[in-house]
């Protein structure tokens, strides 16, 4: 399988910028706090808020 939807470390730090142009900054930092608190996500899941 090409891709496995789940963000890795090397994927958010190789791509901040990407990231951070086309999602936004806290997008970003939602990504950032995935990857220390090292929980499985995927991208989508980080990028996309709750709806309250």
């Amino acid at each position: 399988m090409a891709i496995c939807g789940v963000i890795t470390t090397r994927d958010v730090f190789r791509h901040t910028a990407t990231i951070v142009r086309e999602f936004g900054p806290s997008a970003y930092l939602r990504c950032c706090w995935a990857v220390i608190t090292r929980r499985q996500t995927t991208f989508l899941a980080c990028v996309c808020r709750p709806e309250a």
